[in-house]
């Protein structure tokens, strides 16, 4: 029975993740499958990939053929590598220790590359907020620097409206002032006339009491 490592796909419309599977080659290629060898997700960045090393590399030593995308992730992760070496142990080219301490030494330099690569994205994010926040800041000192004319103008009517309000202002303390000066006058010429009209009040009682009298 021809088998095949190829991804079968799950997840929703716009955002598929894939298992890697050994399957029938003559089966559909969301149907059934012999094993579940691991998972792809491509939404991630970098790409998610959990693989079952040691189980991919079974299948290819007994025959199944990957398929063109398969093969790339089976690279990524080591597998075909492992294959490699594993044929060289079978034909006495290397022992299985030196063949596994070739594979370690190899997930080394991998796993380096991808922490550089992690770490080179994490550096271009860092520098993309910055950038965001200096275009941000700039856009406030603009916005703020175009406010600026309006502030000096009002402030400039409120200086040139100062004399004016200042004059209005004495202005109209001066004619507080005329008008109390005014009362007081009214005030002490009402006081002068008082004793003239009490004199004149005190002649004409005896005058009302003579008429009021009874005769006789």
């Amino acid at each position: 029975m021809p088998v095949k490592i190829r991804l079968q796909r799950h997840g929703k419309k716009g955002k598929p993740f894939y298992w890697i599977v050994a399957a029938d080659a003559r089966s559909k290629r969301d149907g059934k499958f012999l094993e579940k060898l691991g998972i792809y997700n491509p939404n991630t960045n970098p790409a998610t990939i959990d693989l079952n090393v040691d189980g991919s590399v079974k299948w290819l030593s007994n025959g199944a053929q990957p398929t063109d995308t398969a093969r790339a992730i089976l690279s990524y992760k080591g597998v075909l590598m492992k294959h490699h070496l594993l044929g060289g142990v079978r034909k006495g080219a290397l022992t299985e220790e030196q063949a596994e301490e070739k594979f370690n030494a190899w997930l080394a330099e991998k796993e380096a590359s991808i922490q550089a690569k992690r770490d080179g994205l994490s550096k271009e994010e860092a520098a993309a907020k910055a950038k965001a926040l200096e275009a941000e800041k700039e856009f406030s000192d603009k916005r703020a620097a175009a406010a600026l004319p309006e502030v000096e103008e009002t402030e400039e009517v409120v200086e040139e409206s100062a004399p004016v309000v200042e004059e209005a202002t004495a202005e109209a303390a001066e004619i507080v002032e005329e008008a109390k000066e005014e009362v007081a006058e009214a005030v002490e010429e009402v006081k002068e006339e008082v004793p003239a009209v009490e004199a004149k009040a005190e002649e004409a009682a005896p005058e009302a009491s003579e008429e009021e009298a009874p005769k006789e």
